[in-house]
């Protein structure tokens, strides 16, 4: 469940948020904490040269999400029988234990950004208090995907879905996570899915367009041979359409929109009014708020009722 946690409480004290473990206390430590808030059990020795720059590294990553995770450090020279339990054949060895189960891990050091991630997406899992909780997993999905971690956004999405099968922010978002790492048919088919009642929400037609944009993209052509096309000819409104498809595909969205203006421009019923059709898609695909749609979305007006 990710909605245990009271994220609205106040943080215990720092020192409450990494604590030297043992066997005799590590079912009270890892397995039963976990069920309340994502623990972090770090598997070292004194005489490990890696673990004396990983540790640190993740009890400063620990403080900073502010009690939403908490870390257990286990000496494995005077604790042996959990880390036998758990396979642990070189050290460090990480662990993450999120409602009595591991639920993530990994062995050896890692850069910070990397800690940081681990980190931020067992904030994520461990979410707060019902609905609220849900938002800030969300929230937190949505940075890891703006931050380039797609693998990592999908795991948390796929966890809120676990807790909230009608979610619809977290199927938008597990979509759009499909769709960075250019898998357009997984993120078809998780749409596809979706329950009817949420089908039609503003989040699920953003992800319809964003698909169809996706697909445009995979027959775009080179920008640089159609916008010379377009200055050859400015009166080509199929080579201005498809510099617009290829812009876009790009992520140069405030560009493409500029085409598409301007073959609206031109001949606003164009290949039965295309320009303004890809428009409304792009507008659909941004964010509500989006300075692009904004913008695009007055001067498509201001055309319409000239």
């Amino acid at each position: 469940m990710l909605g245990l946690q009271d994220s609205s409480a106040a943080p215990g004290p720092a020192a409450d948020l990494v604590i030297d473990g043992s066997d005799a206390t590590f079912m009270q430590d890892v397995v039963e904490a976990s069920k309340t808030v994502p623990v972090i059990v770090d598997f070292w020795a004194t005489w490990c040269g890696p673990c004396k720059t990983l540790g640190p590294a993740l009890e400063a990553a620990v403080q900073k999400a502010g009690g939403k995770v908490k870390m257990v450090k286990i000496d494995v020279d005077r604790n042996q029988a959990y880390a036998g339990q758990l396979q642990v054949q070189s050290i460090p060895t990480v662990y993450a234990f999120w409602q009595g189960q591991p639920v993530d891990g990994f062995q050896g050091a890692l850069p910070g950004s990397e800690i940081e991630k681990f980190v931020n997406k067992l904030v994520a899992l461990g979410g707060g208090e019902e609905d609220g909780g849900l938002a800030e997993a969300v929230e937190a999905a949505e940075t890891m995907l703006g931050e380039g971690d797609a693998e990592g956004a999908i795991e948390v999405f796929q966890a809120i879905l676990q807790e909230d099968g009608r979610n619809a922010a977290a199927y938008a978002g597990l979509v759009r996570a499909h769709l960075a790492l250019d898998r357009v048919d997984e993120a078809e088919a998780i749409l596809n899915g979706a329950p009817a009642d949420i089908a039609r929400t503003p989040e699920l037609d953003a992800a319809h367009a964003q698909i169809a944009l996706a697909r445009q993209a995979s027959a775009a052509g080179p920008v640089a041979e159609l916008r010379a096309k377009v200055e050859a000819d400015p009166a080509d409104l199929q080579a201005r359409y498809d510099l617009a498809t290829a812009l876009h595909a790009k992520g140069e969205t405030a560009e493409a929109v500029d085409e598409l203006l301007e073959i609206f421009r031109r001949d606003r019923e164009w290949n039965e009014a295309a320009a303004k059709t890809q428009l409304f898609t792009i507008f659909e695909a941004l964010p509500a708020k989006d300075p692009v749609a904004l913008s695009g979305r007055r001067r498509l007006s201001s055309m319409i009722f000239a």
